[in-house]
C-alpha cells in the first residue's frame, strides 16, 4: 500500500463530504447516506495511514526527517 493511495482514498471522502453537505444545505434527498458514507471512506483512510506508519520499515521515510 503507498502514500498516493491513501491519499486518493482520502481526498474521495472529502468529495463526498462536500457534495453531502451540499445535498444538506439543499434539503436534497440522499444527503444523510453520503454524509455517512464519507465519514465512514475518511476513517478507513485514517486506519490505513496508521497501519502504513506503523509497519514501515524504512527508517529514513520523510517522517523520520
Amino acid at each position: 500500500m503507498k502514500y498516493i493511495t491513501i491519499i486518493v482514498v482520502f481526498l474521495l471522502g472529502s468529495i463526498i463530504m462536500i457534495v453531502g453537505a451540499l445535498f444538506k444545505l439543499m434539503h436534497w434527498p440522499g444527503s444523510h447516506l453520503m454524509l455517512i458514507s464519507a465519514t465512514i471512506i475518511q476513517v478507513i483512510a485514517v486506519i490505513m495511514l496508521i497501519i502504513k506508519l506503523l509497519t514501515n520499515k524504512n527508517k529514513n521515510s520523510f517522517l523520520n526527517k
